[in-house]
């Protein structure tokens, strides 16, 4: 039986509700498969040694929170071109789900991360 090739999450570290789903989607879908990894956007953004190859080696799903797209344009400025950009307040907003805090995730934030998670679940099985 053949590994499974390995997918980077890379999520965005934004100080909305939108980010805190974000990143605890991305968190938990590393914890949930054994197929994925996370990037560190802020080191991805300093330019960290290790990062910068990294980024390189595995394609990127980037997981936006918002429609500035930070993710994807820090990925793009370090001349990577994700694989898959999701928006996470896009399709949250069309599934009628909305977070409400910026540090702690309460039932609906829970919500929101489960929806996601499928999403992203989905994504993934398209790179087997």
């Amino acid at each position: 039986m053949s590994e499974k090739k390995k997918i980077a999450l890379a999520a965005c570290s934004g100080m909305s509700p939108y980010g805190l789903v974000t990143r605890v989607t991305s968190s938990d879908t590393v914890a949930e498969t054994d197929n994925t990894i996370s990037i560190c956007m802020g080191a991805t953004s300093a330019d960290r040694e290790g990062f910068r190859n990294l980024i390189k080696k595995y394609p990127i799903i980037a997981l936006s929170g918002c429609d500035g797209n930070c993710t994807s344009k820090i990925l793009e400025q370090k001349g990577v071109k994700p694989a898959k950009n999701i928006n996470v307040m896009e399709e949250l907003n069309e599934a009628g789900l909305k977070p409400t805090d910026v540090s702690r995730l309460d039932d609906n934030g829970e919500l929101c991360v489960e929806h996601m998670k499928n999403k992203i679940k989905n994504e993934l099985k398209k790179f087997e």
